[in-house]
């Protein structure tokens, strides 16, 4: 491409031997090296195509991007590092006889199905919850109604939160729908931050390793942080979607989940980690992929991408 400007998917395939599919990942690899723009950012090219980077200046910029990430990854290390410093500067005893303390680690799944039996059956007021992480098992669902009914029948408010993707899944919505005619509330968005409930907005449990959730989970009853969960709960819950509700397309067309999958996508996110995120398949986040770039009219990830940035979805 550096010696010959007009080659084309095509022609660089037939040129290198190679598979079409093949060019265009390499295309796209290019595009996230900064070593690939769009013709039509070129003074007198002609709009449609790529053009190669002039080395001299692509690989320094290249280079510079590289080390401003990791000063980035550097400063945000240290950020967590002080962060963590200051939690446990607020959690750490007070005294050695202190009986009261404001956080707990429940280690194995176990211990922590224990503790959330005991909150529950405690509980007066009021249950919040996130629940990432896709659609649950039917037999893990029909295990707690007993626990929920009890505290539904006992007055108690019921908020849940759940992934998009639940309303996909028969199990999970027959059991929004249930916890819906004893009083509870469900809602769905697109991602949720983390795996979280909130007991009497006095104790929240959190997992240890957002990443792992059977590593166990972390009891908070300290009041600053009890606040702040919650009003990450209000603040997600208010742009929530009532289960019952069809989902709705904005005006460019698209639905919540998928302007939240370009979004991820955009960030680096790889197709297997974004539906982590989601609550989805691979197979199902590669569906939908293709069926956003046929919309838009692109053959790869580099132009979709482009096309989407053009027409405003990101």
């Amino acid at each position: 491409m550096l010696t010959d400007h007009q080659l084309g998917v095509e022609e660089l395939s037939t040129r290198l031997g190679i598979g079409e599919d093949e060019v265009r990942a390499a295309l796209d690899r290019l595009a996230d090296l900064r070593l690939l723009r769009p013709s039509d950012e070129v003074p007198g090219e002609a709009p449609g195509g790529l053009r190669p980077v002039d080395p001299r200046v692509g690989l320094a910029a290249l280079l510079q991007h590289n080390e401003s990430l990791r000063l980035r990854r550097e400063q945000e290390f240290e950020e967590s590092q002080a962060a963590i410093t200051r939690m446990l500067a607020e959690y750490r005893d007070e005294s050695a006889g202190e009986e009261n303390h404001r956080i707990e680690r429940l280690l194995g799944m176990a211990t922590v199905q224990a503790r959330l039996e005991e909150l529950t059956r405690s509980i007066s007021t009021e249950c919040l919850s996130f629940s990432p992480g896709g659609a649950q098992s039917a037999a893990s669902l029909e295990a707690s109604r007993p626990l929920n009914s009890d505290a539904l029948s006992r007055g108690v408010q019921m908020r849940a939160v759940y992934l998009d993707s639940v309303r996909k899944d028969r199990a999970t919505t027959r059991h929004a729908e249930w916890l819906t005619e004893l009083g509870g509330q469900v809602r769905t968005v697109p991602a949720l931050p983390l795996r979280m409930i909130i007991f009497d907005r006095e104790i929240a449990l959190v997992p240890l390793d957002p990443a792992n959730t059977r590593k166990g989970a972390v009891q908070i009853t300290s009041v600053g942080v009890i606040t702040a969960l919650i009003s990450l709960f209000e603040q997600v819950w208010a742009d929530a979607t009532p289960l019952g509700t069809p989902q709705e397309r904005d005006e460019r067309g698209l639905t919540r989940q998928e302007r939240e999958l370009l979004r991820l996508l955009g960030q680096g996110y790889t197709d297997e980690a974004a539906g982590k995120h989601l609550g989805l398949s691979l197979r199902t986040v590669r569906r939908m992929m293709a069926d956003l770039m046929e919309r838009l009219g692109a053959r790869s990830r580099f132009e979709a991408g482009l096309y989407a940035g053009r027409r405003g979805w990101l």
